[in-house]
């Protein structure tokens, strides 16, 4: 990891893919431009510059969080490393574990055999459209 120092400069695409908020810098260019990520509650561009201390708000799904940055890397590294980067916010992890309880009870709640068939279902279905279109 780069030793993070005043005159350090990372371009928050980058930063989100070293801190491993997604997959590939593509992915982080689009998620910004597209205002899925926020620098200090506002919307930025790909070529902002990152420094320590800045809050980020980062949608990815169903999942916002909110990471305070404490150090900065160009490189992609281990997983581990780029927990380093940044800090979340308690707020954040507190609605971010309600969100997915709630997740979670609404699909518990659902009923049993609504939506798409099983397997087995769509032998039956398969069979009976068969028959009746072969008579």
């Amino acid at each position: 990891m780069q030793i993070p120092t005043p005159t350090s400069k990372v371009r928050i695409d980058k930063w989100l893919w070293a801190a491993r908020f997604f997959k590939t810098r593509r992915l982080a260019i689009a998620a910004v431009t597209g205002g899925k990520v926020r620098l200090n509650e506002q919307r930025t561009k790909p070529a902002k510059e990152v420094h320590i201390g800045d809050q980020l708000i980062i949608r990815t799904g169903y999942i916002e969080r909110t990471v305070i940055v404490q150090a900065l890397s160009k490189q992609r590294r281990s997983a581990k490393e780029a927990i380093l980067l940044y800090e979340e916010t308690p707020e954040s992890i507190k609605k971010r574990e309600e969100a997915a309880d709630l997740r979670r009870q609404a699909s518990a709640l659902r009923e049993p055999r609504i939506g798409r068939p099983t397997k087995k279902e769509r032998r039956q279905i398969h069979k009976f459209t068969t028959e009746n279109s072969v008579n």
